[in-house]
């Protein structure tokens, strides 16, 4: 990923934060790249970067495929569409042109797939919970009948993914002017997109 001094992100808490999001799971093999959107989650506390797991279901050909080198999980925060015309400097001298904004982390290191159900339980019940800490009535993996959680264990495949290398981008308009900056978060403030306006608040007004 190309990324420009302006739009590096380093913050662990900001990186964090957007790897909550479902990334794209990506393998090279020797018939060419292979990827699948699935749910992870990051442990912070194994090894220096941290560790992410999620799982695949059995029929995915991913995982039978040796991989070529390291993995890749690409995880998407914020994103938004930007607008030539919300720049100010439009009318002085017409040298824009429209954009996007986004955040984007990258993720990379060894992938191993694994089948016991032990620590297939262990992901399933961690990631479930990361999941269901905002709703009402919380549901627990423990909750539905021991038998069947075994029987759809049998239907998937881990994967354990130690970072080791981490790369964040935070692309908010920083390499534009203070007007400029203003102007993009007017006109995403305007939308009517939710996430239009979420973008909106992260243009750093003073150029940080």
């Amino acid at each position: 990923m190309h990324i420009p001094a302006a739009f590096r992100e380093d913050d662990p808490a900001t990186l964090r934060a957007i790897i909550r999001n479902a990334p794209q799971f990506i393998t090279a093999t020797a018939k060419g790249p292979i990827a699948t959107p699935l749910p992870m989650f990051l442990d912070p506390d194994e090894g220096e970067l941290g560790v992410l797991y999620g799982h695949l279901a059995k029929p995915n050909p991913q995982w039978q495929k040796p991989v070529l080198g390291e993995a890749l999980a690409i995880f998407m925060g914020a994103d938004a569409y930007v607008s030539a015309g919300w720049h100010p400097s439009k009318q002085v001298n017409h040298k824009v042109v429209p954009t996007w904004d986004y955040e984007a982390v990258q993720a990379f290191g060894p992938v191993e797939f694994f089948s016991d159900a032990n620590r297939l339980l262990d992901v399933v019940s961690r990631l479930t919970d990361r999941h269901e800490v905002h709703q009402k009535a919380l549901w627990h993996v423990t909750d539905a009948p021991d038998p069947f959680i075994q029987g759809q264990l049998k239907g998937i495949v881990g994967l354990r993914l130690p970072i080791t290398r981490l790369v964040g981008k935070r692309k908010m308009s920083q390499n534009r002017s203070a007007e400029d900056r203003a102007g993009v978060a007017h006109g995403l403030a305007e939308s009517s997109d939710p996430l239009d306006r979420a973008v909106a608040g992260m243009i750093p007004l003073d150029g940080k």
